[in-house]
C-alpha cells in the first residue's frame, strides 16, 4: 500500500483539490435553498445577492403564509429581467446616488446611470446582483460573505461583507457586516425585503392597501426631487398628513382620493403612493422603529433596527408581469403581482448622504481601514389583537 504522506503530495498537484475545498462548503436542499427553522418561523435563503427566498409564519387562523414576494425556481432570481431586488442585499452603497457622482477626499466619483441619470442600488454590478458565498450554515443560521472588488461598482475602495441570518422563535434577525481594507469608501447597505402578509391569500384582495403601517418615531422624511433623490431638505411630518403614520396606525392606501396621492413617490413619474425614507429619530434599543399588520390574515411584523432611516415603497411599478409564488394566492384569480401588491420597507442610513455634508452623515456611511460598518435588524412576528 502506498504510504498516506505520498498519496496525498501527489494529490496536490491535481485537480481534485478544488474540488474536495468546494465540498467544504454547505450545500443547499433538493430546491437549491438553504432552510432555517424555529418555533412558529421558517426562512427560506440562496446565495444570489444573500437573498430571503421564503418566510413562513403563521397567520390568526394557524395557518401557515409566505409573507414575502418571490420565485419557487432559486435559479431565476440572476436571470430575470425584471430584477425587482426581491429581499436582496442592495450595496455597497443603497438607493440613488443624485446624478451619479459623488466627492470623497477630494476625487470626483461618476458611477453607473441605471435609474434615469442617478444610480440607484450601486448599479447593475451592485451586492443585489452578485453571487455571495455561504461560509457558515447551521439549522437556525447561515452567514453569506462576498469581497467585492472596488472596479465592479466604480466605488473608491474595495469592501468585504458578510450577511447574517438567525432565526428564534417567531423572530428573524438580519445582521450585515463590512470591513473597508484598502482605503475610505462609501457603506451604506440594507434589506429589500417585499411584503404581502395574507401572502396574496384574501379572496377580496391581492392588494396591500388594507395593511396598516405605524412609524412612532418618523415624523420627520427626506424631502425628494421629482426623481425621488433627496433635494437636501428635512420636513416634519404634520398629524394628518399622506405621509403620517406616526401619530396612529395608518392603512397604506388611506389617502388615495388625495390630490397629493399621485406623484408622492415621484412626480416626474407620476408614480402613486409611497417610495419615501421616513426618518426614524430616537427609537432606541428595544423599540420598534415600525410596525406593518394586516388586518386579514392578523400578521404583524414589527422591525427593531440601529437605522436611522427606513424607505416605505408601496410597489408602484409592479404591473403584472411577474408571477406570485405556487404556495401563494387563491385559485381562479390571476397569480401575478401588481401595483399596489406588495409594499417594500428598507431599514438603512440616509439615501444619498455622501452627497449631503450638512446632514452630518458621512461619519456613518464613509468606511475605511480599521472602521466596521455594522447593520442590525430584528424582525418580529405576532398576531392583531
Amino acid at each position: 500500500m502506498q504510504p498516506i504522506v505520498s498519496v496525498l503530495t501527489a494529490l496536490a498537484g491535481l485537480s481534485i483539490l478544488p474540488a474536495v475545498a468546494a465540498a467544504a462548503t454547505p450545500k443547499p436542499g433538493a430546491d437549491g435553498k438553504y432552510t432555517l427553522t424555529a418555533p412558529g418561523i421558517k426562512a427560506q435563503f440562496i446565495p444570489y445577492a444573500a437573498t430571503l427566498t421564503n418566510l413562513f409564519v403563521p397567520d390568526k387562523n394557524g395557518i401557515v403564509r409566505d409573507v414575502v414576494l418571490g420565485y419557487d425556481n432559486a435559479s431565476y432570481y440572476p436571470v430575470d429581467p425584471n430584477h425587482p431586488d426581491y429581499n436582496a442585499i442592495p450595496g455597497p452603497y443603497a438607493s440613488r446616488i443624485g446624478n451619479a457622482t459623488f466627492t470623497l477626499d477630494g476625487t470626483v466619483y461618476h458611477t453607473q446611470q441605471n435609474d434615469g441619470n442617478n444610480t440607484l442600488h450601486s448599479g447593475t454590478n451592485g451586492w443585489s446582483h452578485r453571487f455571495f458565498t455561504v461560509t457558515a450554515y447551521s439549522p437556525r443560521s447561515i452567514t453569506f460573505t462576498l469581497d467585492d472588488d472596488a472596479s465592479l461598482t466604480a466605488m473608491p475602495g474595495r469592501v468585504v461583507a458578510s450577511v447574517t441570518y438567525r432565526v428564534s422563535a417567531g423572530k428573524l434577525h438580519t445582521t450585515i457586516a463590512a470591513t473597508a481594507p484598502e482605503r475610505r469608501t462609501p457603506i451604506m447597505a440594507t434589506q429589500h425585503t417585499y411584503w404581502n402578509l395574507d401572502g396574496f391569500s384574501d379572496p377580496a384582495s391581492d392588494l396591500i392597501w388594507n395593511h396598516t403601517l405605524h412609524t412612532p418615531y418618523s415624523k420627520r422624511l427626506l424631502a425628494p426631487d421629482p426623481n425621488m433623490v433627496p433635494t437636501g431638505a428635512i420636513p416634519d411630518i404634520p398629524a394628518g398628513d399622506i405621509n403620517d403614520f406616526w401619530s396612529a396606525p395608518k392603512p397604506l392606501g388611506a389617502n388615495m382620493s388625495s390630490p397629493e396621492w399621485v406623484g408622492n413617490c415621484g412626480t416626474g413619474s407620476g408614480c402613486g403612493g409611497y417610495n419615501n425614507l421616513w426618518v426614524v429619530d430616537d427609537a432606541g434599543p428595544g423599540r420598534a422603529a415600525l410596525t406593518l399588520a394586516s388586518p386579514w390574515s392578523g400578521i404583524n411584523v414589527q422591525y427593531y433596527t440601529n437605522q436611522p432611516g427606513v424607505v416605505v415603497y408601496t410597489c408602484y411599478w409592479m404591473n403584472g408581469a411577474i408571477e406570485i409564488k405556487k404556495g401563494q394566492g387563491v385559485a381562479d384569480r390571476e397569480g401575478t403581482v401588481k401595483s399596489g401588491g406588495c409594499v417594500a420597507l428598507e431599514a438603512q442610513d440616509w439615501s444619498d448622504g455622501i452627497n449631503h455634508p450638512e446632514w452630518d452623515r458621512l461619519d456613518d456611511q464613509i468606511f475605511g481601514p480599521g472602521d466596521e460598518y455594522l447593520w442590525e435588524t430584528t424582525y418580529k412576528f405576532g398576531i392583531e389583537k
